[in-house]
């Protein structure tokens, strides 16, 4: 049974917001240990800085598969 286009789109939003809200909590936690001090602004805006990155990275890898599932050179 395949997805429907709708529901990729959820999944796909899902996953960027799990992602971002991740991505902001695992500074907030791990930055002090290695003596790094952010404000909540500047860790957002990292956090969306590394949101963009992977959404770039998984478009790119999911065109490159999609091309060699497809058999091409």
């Amino acid at each position: 049974m395949n997805q429907t286009r709708t529901l990729s789109l959820v999944e796909a939003i899902a996953n960027v917001v799990v992602g971002y809200g991740l991505a902001v909590l695992v500074q907030i936690l791990i930055f002090p240990a290695f003596g790094l001090s952010v404000t909540l602004g500047n860790s957002l805006r990292i956090g969306l800085a590394f949101t963009a990155v992977s959404l770039a990275r998984s478009y790119v890898l999911r065109r490159l598969f999609e091309h060699l599932s497809r058999g091409a050179p």
